[in-house]
């Protein structure tokens, strides 16, 4: 967990989206927009995984924005199964951008976080893309192919998103999957090399 990030809410078209925000360390580089898991598996922005790349990017620079997607702990508006939360992600995006001005964005998102924010940069421009064992063909609408310097990183046991099922996906786009040996979907006990491989490839 970090310490005591800023908690703020901003404007989403549901209505507040309640987000937590951790500076950059040092001079600010870029803008970073995190996303948490599944809510109806109790996903929220508090999630390790989340956590641990916000400490990750803030320490490269990135001023970090982890929103609480729509209807996830106080923010407004109904779980919408990655239709609407795109939409959210948007407007976080355009927040941080009127507070830190045209700096380079980067989206990141875990499981579910990152079957948003895949579809999010479908949409939108991003200069990097950071997906933590993306929810690859768990909803009905499909992980849209992403930019080939995207950085995906999976865990071999992955019990909730399987290994395949990204390989699946990844394939045919020729992108290359980093994966941590031995470890499940929540990277347990891996958090610290997660982090560390977030700053080496970034």
């Amino acid at each position: 967990m970090l310490k005591r990030p800023d908690s703020l809410d901003i404007a989403g078209p549901a209505g507040k989206l309640s987000t937590l925000f951790v500076p950059a360390q040092g001079e600010s580089r870029g803008i970073a927009v995190i996303c948490h898991p599944n809510p109806l598996q109790g996903g929220t922005n508090t999630n390790k995984v989340v956590q641990t790349a916000a400490k990750a990017l803030s320490q490269l620079g990135y001023a970090c924005y982890l929103p609480n997607l729509r209807g996830v702990g106080d923010s407004d508006g109904e779980h919408d199964h990655g239709a609407g939360e795109v939409d959210d992600v948007i407007a976080v995006v355009d927040y941080a951008k009127g507070v830190h001005g045209e700096l380079p964005l980067a989206l990141a998102g875990f499981s579910f976080g990152g079957f948003v924010v895949a579809r999010t940069r479908a949409r939108i421009d991003a200069d990097k893309l950071l997906l933590m064992g993306v929810a690859v063909g768990k909803y009905a609408i499909p992980t849209p192919e992403v930019p080939a310097d995207t950085l995906v990183i999976h865990g071999e046991e992955d019990e909730v998103i399987p290994l395949s099922a990204v390989m699946d996906w990844a394939r045919p786009q020729g992108l290359p999957v980093v994966v941590f040996p031995g470890t499940g979907h929540f990277f347990h006990g891996k958090l610290v090399p997660l982090a560390k491989m977030i700053q080496r490839c970034w």
